[in-house]
């Protein structure tokens, strides 16, 4: 058993055969992407996701700016907050813009993986980041969210078939990509409309830390996320192209 344990994790991080997608499968892939990360009922759990991404963005880029990660609160509420520590003003406004990006960067990276054949070892390398990442969470409530995703995790490297698993991680994919989108639609809706909440916006604190104007900020986020979906768009519309 424990031989067949160790096999299973290292094919895990193999490539597996290349998804042979439709355009109609392609079509249930989106509609399922999407039901995960638009209506409020499953937007409810989801989010909680999209939220430990965002955070762990912040959290890795601190780490590679050679900030002193103190750690990392998630809440029901799909808000967190990541605690760092540095010398440098550069290096703090760096950790604090890779929030907002990190999903949908992340999302690029599932859709390209898995319809490469690579999705298997995305989902494996995604899993293992958040099970180190509960050494640096610092509340319930996070190590709940952090817990069940590493638990989902583990069963999708673990028991679905490899063959399968490609689509998972496009689905995974397309709906953190959606999530971006919908994190930064609510973003710029707090300093429209919202703008006594400003103290919680990334854009704002980055304002406050270098005296750019938050617009340029959201902006620069937008920039990111539409690259993000420009690459995952590359295989899908192959798909279609082929379709047609």
């Amino acid at each position: 058993m424990p031989d067949q344990l160790w096999q299973r994790i290292v094919e895990a991080f193999s490539r597996a055969a290349i998804p042979q997608v439709t355009v109609a499968e392609l079509a249930v892939v989106l509609a399922l992407a999407t039901a995960l990360s638009i209506p409020r009922a499953t937007w409810k759990y989801f989010g909680l996701l999209a939220t430990a991404t965002h955070e762990l963005g912040h959290a890795f880029a601190a780490v590679m700016s050679g900030q002193r990660l103190s750690g990392i609160r998630l809440r029901l509420d799909h808000s967190g907050t990541t605690t760092s520590y540095s010398r440098g003003k550069a290096a703090a406004v760096w950790s604090g813009f890779w929030g907002y990006p990190v999903p949908a960067l992340t999302g690029a990276a599932l859709v390209t993986s898995g319809f490469a054949g690579w999705g298997p070892a995305a989902l494996a390398t995604g899993t293992l980041i958040l099970l180190v990442s509960l050494v640096f969470i610092r509340n319930f409530a996070g190590l709940l969210i952090t817990g069940l995703a590493v638990a989902g995790g583990g069963v999708l490297v673990l028991v679905v078939p490899s063959s399968f698993t490609g689509h998972v991680a496009v689905v995974l994919g397309v709906a953190l990509l959606v999530a971006a989108v919908r994190d930064l639609a609510k973003l710029t809706n707090v300093h429209l409309r919202r703008r006594d909440r400003l103290a919680s916006s990334d854009a704002y604190i980055l304002y406050r830390a270098t005296s750019i104007p938050s617009g340029i900020w959201i902006a620069l986020f937008v920039a990111v996320i539409a690259g993000s979906w420009l690459v995952a768009w590359q295989p899908i519309s192959a798909i279609l192209a082929a379709g047609a």
